[in-house]
This record gives structure tokens, sequence and C-alpha cells, in this order.
């Protein structure tokens, strides 16, 4: 069993609210539940109005394909331009 796990830091530059991030992480994150098949979630800095921290994870059998899975939904991110990436920790587990 092969585990992918990612967190990326996200900034939200025009925010000026939590209901405004709370409206842009919601969006954002029904959309990657919506188009891949990961388990996704606001994992960090709740209380930050332009920081954000998610948190998502696969599991399979094969490496690359779970190498490729966290890669195709941090472009996916990027490509959304809703928010902007920080930074991107991708760990990847062989239990």
């Amino acid at each position: 069993m092969v585990i992918g796990i990612c967190q990326l830091d996200l900034r939200i530059p025009e925010n000026r609210s939590l209901k405004g991030k709370r409206h842009v992480i919601r969006k954002l994150i029904d959309r990657v539940r919506h188009r891949f098949n990961v388990a996704i979630s606001e994992v960090g800095d709740h209380d930050l109005w332009q920081r954000a921290q998610i948190g998502f994870c696969t599991v399979g059998n094969d490496r690359r394909h779970i190498n490729s899975s966290l890669d195709k939904v941090v472009d996916f991110i990027e490509q959304m331009n809703l928010v902007e990436m920080v930074q991107t920790e991708m760990e990847i587990l062989s239990v």
C-alpha cells in the first residue's frame, strides 16, 4: 500500500475577512473533491484572513501513480488562480 500526503501553505491575497477566506477555501476544496479522488481538508491557519493550510492524501498500490495524482491536484489548484502557493510539502509512504 502506498500513501501520498501533501500539505499546501496558501496565501489569499485580496481577502479581507474570515468569511471571505471560508468562501475561497470551500470553493477550492469542493472543486478538488469533485475532480479528483482525494481526501482534502483545511488543516491549519484557521484564524488568519489571508493564509490557509490545506492537506490532502490519496492511497493506491503504485508509487508513480500516487506521485502523479498529487502533482495533478497541485497543478489544478495553481490553475484555479484563487490562491497563491507559498509552500508545498509532499510525502509518499510505502506500508
